[in-house]
Parts: structure tokens; sequence; C-alpha cells
């Protein structure tokens, strides 16, 4: 079915296009009956119905030129250089709308939780480079480039996620292994599907809201215990646990030991319902099952099996 306003065809250009956040946004669009470019190195086979440019974003030259896209959806830019060369691409082309797929990453660990849409940027201690580098893409869009937006997930997730995240977990839950929280289990974690993100830029295409940059989410974030007993419920098995401390939890865990929350109420006034947990880890699932060789691996399970098997205690009930 065509969409966009008036119905009509929307001429969308994707950087990337190839794995997880990029390429499902890609296959979004052109299930949406739109128009879809991909822009990329030519390094994974294309999804289906995208016509593919072959080219390194920053040696692009006059390729863009005459083109005429509704929006160009930037999911590869990581630092000010990547803006820059591409806005420069840009010059002779005909653009409507410019997003950004930034990150959570960009607010300090040190501010006030939850995070909202104008307080300070700065360096994050647990993110450190790549949190710099999007803060830098972010100023250099905005500066060069009128009417821009900018998106802010935090964890995302869904079909196509080539990280060991949930992966990781939907392993645990199919060989019946015991699960290993960091600490007590109680850290939150807030997550989005990669279709509410792809739904909500459908959105700022479309509706060109006033406000340029927002944090998107799920407005309740979840526990560490209740995103694994979702996971493992996805499989259709009950996990069993062990509590571990003093132990670095990304040498056995998919998350660093960093709660943080995003404050989401502008996306919400644009679009209120999103994906719930529990069936998006299902879809994830279904879709993971039938795609594991595209994820790629993390030798969590054999650091618990040589360092915490022996070792670690069982939490305590809570009360």
């Amino acid at each position: 079915m065509k969409r966009g306003v008036g119905g009509m065809t929307r001429s969308i250009l994707v950087t990337g296009g190839t794995i997880f956040v990029s390429r499902f946004i890609a296959k979004h669009f052109v299930e949406q009956g739109d128009d879809v470019t991909v822009l990329n190195r030519g390094s994974h086979p294309p999804v289906a119905g995208v016509r593919t440019l072959v080219a390194d974003r920053h040696d692009l030259g006059h390729l863009l030129d005459g083109e005429r896209f509704d929006a160009v959806i930037d999911v590869t830019a990581y630092d000010a250089r990547d803006v820059l060369d591409l806005a420069h691409a840009l010059e002779h082309a005909h653009v409507g709308s410019t997003i950004m797929i930034s990150s959570s990453a960009v607010y300090p660990e040190t501010n006030l939780q939850p995070f909202a849409e104008g307080v300070r940027l700065g360096r994050n201690m647990f993110w450190g480079d790549y949190g710099t580098g999007k803060i830098e893409a972010e100023r250099a869009l905005l500066q060069c480039m009128d009417g821009a937006y900018i998106v802010r997930p935090p964890y995302l997730y869904g079909p196509m996620n080539n990280l060991y995240r949930e992966a990781f977990v939907f392993d645990c839950a199919r060989e019946d292994r015991r699960f290993y929280l960091p600490h007590d289990g109680d850290m939150r974690l807030q997550f989005f599907h990669v279709r509410d993100l792809c739904r909500f830029l459908e959105q700022i295409i479309d509706e060109q809201p006033t406000q340029h940059v927002f944090n998107v989410g799920n407005p309740d974030s979840v526990t560490v215990r209740e995103w694994v007993d979702l996971c493992y419920a996805a499989v259709g098995k009950t996990p069993t646990y062990a509590s571990v401390d003093d132990v670095e939890p990304r040498n056995f865990f998919p998350f660093h030991d960093y709660e943080y929350s995003l404050d989401v109420h502008a996306q919400q006034e644009i679009m209120p319902d999103v994906t719930p947990l529990d069936k998006g880890l299902c879809e994830s699932y279904d879709w993971y099952r039938a795609h594991v060789d595209q994820v790629n691996t993390h030798p969590y399970t054999q650091y618990i099996d040589l360092h915490l098997a022996q070792t670690a205690q069982k939490p305590q009930p809570v009360h």
C-alpha cells in the first residue's frame, strides 16, 4: 500500500541498508510502497526492491547531483566528517527532510534522569568516543542542514538485530542454561522496537513536527531479570538464575553496568502506541531461529563456563 501525505509514494535515501537498523529501515519503507535508495559500499546483498548506490560516503563526488529525495535517513553518521561529506554531496540534490539516527550515548551519565532532549550533552564514561562522535555529528548536521531532525533511541531490538543481545539470552534458553545476572538483576533497561523507530520516522517525514530533536523509546523500562524472563518465554522456557558480583558484567552479559532512562514524552505525543516488549521479543526470536548465522556471537558462555559456573551464588528470593 502506498503511504505518505496524500497517499503519494515517497522517495527515501537510506545510508547503509546492509545490517540491522539501516537494513530494517530500507525494508520497511519498501514495504510501504516507497521508492528506496540505499547508499553503501556494496559489501552485503541488498534488500529486495531497493536501488543501490555503491560508493564510499566520503568520496561521493557528483553521484547525488540532481537526485530528489523526500527524506534522507542517515543511519551511519558517527562523527562530523560523516555528516559534512554527505551534506556536501547533497548540495546539488533536492532533499525534503534529513533525519539522523543518533543515540542515547550523547548524554553524560551524570545528568539528571530521565534524560530530556534539551539537557547538556557530553562524554559518557560508558560509551566513550562513540557518544562524543555522535555529539559532533549532531552539531554538524544542525549547522549545515536547515530543518534537520535528530532521533536518539535507547537499546534497539527486533528482527535483523546482528548484535548478540537478545540472541544471547535466546541461546541460553534453547540450551536450558542457568542465567547469570549482573548483581541482583534489578538494573533497568529501556528498549525500542526497530519497527517503532521506522513508524516514528514516517511521522517526522509526513508531519514535519516543529520539534527537531527527539528521544524515542518505550516509556516503561524493565529490569534485567524481567527482560530475561521475557526472552526465555519467547523460547517457551523459564529461567533459573545465579547472581554475579565483583565481575565486570560485560564479560558475561551483553549490556554495560549502567542504568539510564530517556524522557520520551515528545515521542508519545506524536506516536503514543509502541510494540509491547513481550510481543517484540517473540518476533525477534522467530527471526533469529531462521537467521542464526546473521548474528555476531560473543563468547559470553565460554567465560561463564570457565569463570563463573562453579562460583556464582543464587540470588536471594524477593520478599
